[in-house]
């Protein structure tokens, strides 16, 4: 009723909703005026270490909001604010409904225009050739490991390391038909080798059945009866299924990282060793903010030529966060390692670390410095 307390709480509800619109257009103007600005000096509309201050700092502000709510409100919000700027057009390994576009969302928001892709190599291809700003793709995960796909990018393509993306992996049991009636359960491989324990004690007699994405196998389910899929909750919305099990992974923990890759507009630093050396698109560091480096060498093929290598960063104190090697095509039980490091490429001891871990290399490629996901 007109007059009551609920009907006052309400006004007051109504007057804050205004005031808070008339601040994000506030908001949104100033940030126009920045965009200017960086045009000026040739700064790009996507700011990583920015960003991440930005989120950083609202988390540490005093509210009643579980800290991932009050994260994902600012995500939004600068996400519809560089719309404004810009549309950004996202590419990311598809179908829609896959993990890696969760991790896309998680990082872009849902005011980019995203574009689902069916490879890696495609990700990579359509980003060098300007159709999109960015793109996503995975590199490793917590029990599978290194996706060797787009390591393998790395060898030939000059796009480069722009940030990352750390999503829990919840895996669901999807379909239309109860769980009593599933014959066929679709799944991508590395999903089944993380659920395969719930689908031995849940599933003993479904028929498996292995399809390129998660994504796939919630379409190919969504059309089927008495099918079902292992996929992503945002795959359920996407395909109009039901979730009839979340969190079956076998592992508590289960986390996928992403890449967001771009291209080098900054200058390189560094003198060039065998091909090049080179940071990655906006690079500039952040003393606020924790960063990573990742970056591509090889080696002669020689006794203790590795362990040469890396002995550069054992003598400067740098963390290793991941090593990997691949075989390098063409030359028989040779290898390119892949490095992350805790660092940015411009700081002093990693400096001095890199000039050193050149003399020790025929090639090496600094693939990009960025803000480091916990």
């Amino acid at each position: 009723m007109k007059g009551t307390k609920l009907e006052k709480l309400r006004k007051k509800i109504d007057e804050i909703d205004e005031k808070i619109v008339s601040l994000l257009n506030r908001r949104a103007k100033i940030a126009l005026k920045i965009s200017k600005e960086k045009k000026k000096v040739g700064g790009e509309i996507y700011s990583p270490y920015r960003e991440k201050e930005i989120l950083e700092r609202i988390k540490r502000l005093e509210n009643i909001f579980p800290e991932k709510s009050i994260e994902n409100i600012y995500s939004e919000i600068i996400s519809a604010t560089r719309s404004i700027e810009k549309e950004i057009k996202i590419t990311y390994l598809g179908p829609k409904g896959t993990f890696t576009e969760v991790a896309a969302i998680k990082k872009f928001g849902r005011s980019a225009n995203y574009i689902p892709l069916h490879s890696i190599k495609d990700v990579f291809n359509e980003v060098e050739k300007g159709n999109a700003d960015f793109g996503v793709v995975p590199i490793e995960n917590s029990s599978e490991g290194s996706v060797t796909s787009t390591l393998d990018m790395f060898f030939d393509s000059n796009l480069k390391i722009c940030g990352e993306v750390i999503i829990d992996v919840v895996h669901c049991l999807l379909s239309n038909s109860k769980i009593s009636e599933i014959k066929k359960l679709y799944c991508h491989p590395l999903a089944f080798a993380q659920c395969e324990e719930w689908i031995s004690k849940n599933l003993p007699n479904v028929k498996i059945i292995e399809v390129g994405s998660t994504a796939k196998a919630a379409e190919i389910a969504a059309k089927e009866k008495n099918s079902a899929a292992i996929a992503s909750e945002l795959a359920a919305r996407e395909y109009n299924l039901k979730i009839l099990a979340r969190n079956i992974q076998d592992e508590i923990v289960n986390k996928t990282r992403f890449l967001i890759i771009g291209k080098c507009v900054g200058k390189y630093v560094g003198r060039y060793v065998g091909k090049y050396v080179g940071i990655g698109q906006n690079s500039k560091k952040s003393k606020k903010i924790k960063s990573k480096t990742s970056i591509l060498f090889t080696v002669k093929h020689v006794p203790g030529a590795l362990f040469r290598a890396l002995k550069s960063f054992s003598d400067y104190k740098i963390n290793l966060t991941k090593i990997e090697s691949r075989p390098i095509k063409g030359k028989l039980w040779e290898y390119a390692f892949f490095v992350d490091f805790q660092g940015h490429v411009n700081d002093k001891k990693v400096k001095a670390a890199l000039k050193k871990l050149k003399e020790n290399c025929i090639e090496l490629k600094i693939l990009g410095s960025y803000p480091e996901e916990k």
